[in-house]
């Protein structure tokens, strides 16, 4: 009998391999890679712009949302060069679409490329699209349950920033629960608490993130790469 390939495996598998393509290019370029994950309104704009003076001048930003230009004006409000995708629909960005955005925005001369996906925690977090890692991105007004109600989300991530903390004072929020919930699920998985109105954390998340480009950079240098 004639072998039966599933058309959706068969998309996993290419987009898998763009997504391997890429993050061998953007090693090759010395470009460190992140996806921020998080849910409509989590603040992940918000943290870009928060940490734009300590990243501008080697960081770029693609941009991912369902419709609208806006993000992306933000984003190069604050000086960093940006490039919009409007997936008309879709819930997440792929790696076609990551691929598709380079033939239009260099990203030559930067360290850092931060992709800020389509808002929801459940399907960005099942597609690479070249990073090296994923951050999900959980405003402490969302609630302290979301760790464990998205595991897979946190599964895949290496970090998770908890944002607009200043809120605390205001909202029903156990901030040490969402972390042990967090631990629980990946107990590798580190954690920052970030207020992009007053700056709290956001020095603390970004010289993590520089020292992981150091290490991605270091380990390409002795020929591990």
């Amino acid at each position: 009998m004639p072998e039966t390939v599933r058309l959706d495996k068969k998309i996993a598998a290419k987009g898998a391999e763009i997504a391997q393509e890429l993050q061998k290019v953007f090693h090759e370029k010395g470009i460190y890679v992140v996806n921020l994950i998080g849910s409509p309104g989590s603040g992940k704009t918000s943290l870009l712009e928060a940490m734009a003076p300590k990243i501008r001048g080697e960081a770029a930003v693609i941009e991912g949302d369902i419709e609208t230009e806006e993000d992306k004006k933000r984003i190069e409000r604050v000086g960093l060069p940006a490039h919009q995708i409007q997936t008309r629909g879709a819930c997440h960005l792929d790696a076609g679409m990551i691929e598709a955005a380079l033939r239009e925005f260099s990203v030559d001369g930067v360290r850092f490329l931060f992709i800020e996906n389509v808002g929801n925690l459940v399907c960005p977090s099942s597609f690479a699209i070249g990073e090296d890692i994923k951050v999900s991105v959980i405003s402490i007004a969302e609630g302290s349950d979301k760790p464990i109600k998205y595991p897979a989300a946190i599964r895949v991530s290496s970090a998770m920033v908890l944002t607009k903390t200043d809120l605390a004072p205001y909202v029903d929020c156990d901030l040490e629960k969402m972390e042990r919930d967090a631990r629980a699920v990946n107990p590798a998985i580190e954690t920052f608490r970030v207020s992009c109105r007053t700056g709290e954390g956001v020095g603390l998340f970004v010289d993590w993130l520089k020292k992981r480009h150091e290490r991605m950079t270091s380990t390409a240098r002795n020929g591990y790469a």
